[in-house]
């Protein structure tokens, strides 16, 4: 902050605010009231925020709370906002994270306001460099949450079968994560067709699942604040050999990959191991990217794609998700990994080239 002149940063969304806080709460969910936290350049971090949440900002290491009551439909917090900033950052820069993945948490007309009272700008990406790598207790949170997924997908076979119907699949798993262990599972996705999937976003249909089906669910699953994020194939019954080869070819590019995966790495090294064996350089599934960062949201910096030429580096946490084209079918593989200071380690369970039956 000293070296891009910032007096202090402006955070709004539920990850930053956490990042700093350890604010963990699910109220989130819901968009009536807008959180703030300004990080100073020196000295605590500060919360303004709706009073129902000052008991439980109470109970981190946050001391100064500034509360009013939400929702004000005349002054939501920016009055009370703009005054914190005054007597903080004394008319200095206030940074905000604006780049890729980023967006501010309060509605448009309140951010021209504050806007026109503070000396709002970029915050040099300083936010992203500090979430993209994890500490060692945060890459512990992460491991325990594959330990978890992984726990659930061992037990799929409990619940999939051919005449289930892939709905039922759905809610099944879930129940299969709490049961495991997670406190939420905020993504579920996945498909069950011949000879692979046509996408890997669709809600789950009641279709029941029939022989030759290749079933796939694909988690982001919740324990204490962190994500995990890896998937599993499985085929009805027997599986075509195309089938079988794919997923051969998937587990090959993520293993690939992992043997990539080290310091000095960037993230477009990794996709340009993987593409050619799954796409025989040809059209791939045109998923745009072969995996990305994870942490506190199912989805963080970077991308595994050509143009991403982040350097990786011990603690960056990504997961590895080559997919393959069947005809106008798909099979999609996903692992995570977290970077080492001489490699990369597996943080889901690591699973061989065949695919398993149900």
């Amino acid at each position: 902050m000293r070296d891009h002149g910032l007096a202090a940063l402006l955070l709004t969304t539920e990850p930053d605010v956490r990042y700093f806080t350890g604010y963990l709460t699910r109220f989130w969910e819901s968009p009536t009231r807008p959180w703030f936290l300004i990080v100073p350049a020196r000295g605590k971090p500060v919360a303004v925020i709706p009073s129902i949440g000052a008991q439980l900002m109470a109970q981190t290491w946050i001391d100064d709370i500034r509360t009013w009551s939400a929702p004000d439909l005349s002054d939501d917090g920016i009055s009370l906002l703009a005054d914190a900033l005054a007597e903080i950052a004394y008319g200095g820069a206030v940074g905000i994270p604006d780049g890729h993945e980023t967006h501010v948490r309060m509605p448009l007309a309140d951010l021209d306001r504050l806007r026109r009272i503070a000396n709002l700008t970029t915050d040099h990406g300083i936010i992203r460099t500090l979430r993209m790598v994890k500490s060692q207790p945060e890459i512990a949170k992460i491991e325990a949450a594959c330990t978890i997924a992984g726990r659930a997908f061992a037990r799929v076979p409990e619940i999939a079968r051919e005449g289930v119907p892939l709905s039922n699949v759905f809610r099944h798993f879930q129940m299969l994560c709490l049961e495991e262990g997670a406190d939420w599972v905020p993504y579920l996705a996945g498909g069950a067709e011949q000879g692979g999937y046509g996408d890997v976003i669709s809600p789950a249909s009641d279709t029941p699942l029939s022989k030759g089906d290749v079933l796939m669910l694909d988690t982001g699953l919740v324990r204490d604040g962190y994500f995990s994020d890896f998937d599993r194939n499985w085929s009805v019954g027997p599986a075509q050999p195309a089938v079988q080869d794919a997923h051969k070819r998937l587990i090959e590019a993520s293993d690939a990959a992992f043997d990539a995966a080290r310091p000095g790495a960037t993230a477009a090294d990794l996709f340009t191991v993987m593409n050619p064996i799954v796409t025989d350089d040809a059209q791939g599934t045109g998923a745009g990217r072969l995996g990305h960062g994870l942490g506190m949201s199912l989805t963080e910096w970077p991308s595994l794609i050509p143009t991403d030429h982040t350097v990786l580096q011990p603690g960056m946490v990504l997961t590895l998700e080559p997919g393959i084209a069947l005809g106008d079918k798909i099979l999609v593989h996903e692992e995570n990994i977290v970077i080492t200071e001489t490699g990369a380690r597996f943080l889901s369970p690591r699973i061989g080239p065949e695919l398993p039956e149900l």
